[in-house]
């Protein structure tokens, strides 16, 4: 039995696609395999880890090469990108996670587990698409697109027409029975990637995917507080949270009780397309039992564990 301390680390996209110039798949390896590296002394100093990860980038891709192929293939339903990102970016690091414990000596395994993600089929996301996916197109073939596959799109600062679809709320992690007991047994488990694949119930209680994309940072948390792990580490892309952000008076937090996160969150220091949603992720972890949230970017995940960098959210 392994009774190691768990965390859930949840990297961005900036361990995967390190800049817009570097988005092939041997670019991606490379970044992941940065990234291995500080995952792994975390594996080192004696942690359990389960990994999760965002897919956005990669979704796109998968698209934009369906929308190329439109005249000779069938469209890939947006459930199944996201089982084929889960696998994709799974491998990737899951092999430069072992190729990391084989160089440090370390016994351990990694595994994927292409994860499903209940949520609620009457959630109100489903009636307020949000959240923009894919391509950008001239009004014409958004318009087309609008009529002949029921999309819901809208224009976009200037820049085309692009798709949205609900980002509802995560109820239920349905493949946790089967991470846990891997968890037990030591091995770093990759799941939830992308924010799981979003699944509703029907009438019969049957699964079905449906098109919607879960935001990672919330499916991270529901996976913290359901095997009841020690650590939520959410990885990005600056070494501290601030507020008055890239103003003359931006101040660093090393610490925030659940009372300040939600009162800065309240004023509007963590916008919602940033570090608001990584907030409330980390919020809604402690305040369902979670010791602490810890939020720094991937570098610095070592200092931060020590207690020398990042931001804190506890009780």
């Amino acid at each position: 039995m392994n009774n190691a301390p768990t965390a859930v680390v949840a990297i961005g996209g900036n361990s995967l696609i390190s800049d817009p110039r570097h988005q092939t798949v041997p670019d991606q390896f490379a970044a992941t395999r940065e990234t291995a590296k500080h995952l792994a002394e975390m594996v080192e100093a004696g942690w359990n880890i389960v990994i999760t990860h965002g897919n956005g980038p990669q979704v796109g891709f998968i698209l934009l090469r369906s929308d190329l192929a439109a005249a000779v293939l069938h469209p890939v339903p947006l459930d199944s990108c996201g089982a084929d990102t889960q696998g994709a970016i799974g491998y990737m690091i899951q092999q430069c996670m072992q190729n990391e414990f084989r160089q440090r000596v370390i016994p351990r395994q990694a595994v994927t587990v292409v994860t499903q993600v209940l949520v609620d089929r009457n959630d109100p996301a489903f009636a307020r698409p949000s959240k923009p996916i894919g391509s950008f197109y001239d009004e014409a073939t958004a318009r087309g697109h609008m009529q002949t596959r029921g999309w819901t799109m809208v224009e976009d600062a200037g820049r085309g027409w692009r798709r949205v679809v609900p980002s509802p709320l995560p109820q239920e992690i349905i493949e946790v029975d089967v991470i846990r007991p891997l968890i037990r047994d030591g091995h770093v488990v990759i799941a939830v990637g992308g924010g799981g694949i979003p699944v509703v119930r029907d009438e019969s209680g049957q699964l079905r995917g449906v098109e919607a994309v879960i935001d990672k940072d919330y499916a991270s948390s529901l996976l913290a507080t359901s095997i009841k792990a020690d650590l939520l580490l959410i990885s990005t892309a600056v070494e501290q949270v601030a507020i008055h952000y890239k103003k003359p008076d931006q101040k660093s937090l090393a610490r925030l009780s659940l009372g300040e996160a939600k009162q800065y969150l309240a004023e509007g220091h963590f916008p919602s397309g940033s570090m608001g949603p990584k907030i409330q992720a980390a919020i809604a972890f402690v305040e369902s039992g979670g010791p602490e949230a810890l939020i720094t970017n991937p570098q610095n995940i070592t200092r931060a564990l020590r207690g020398e960098t990042g931001t804190r959210i506890v009780a």
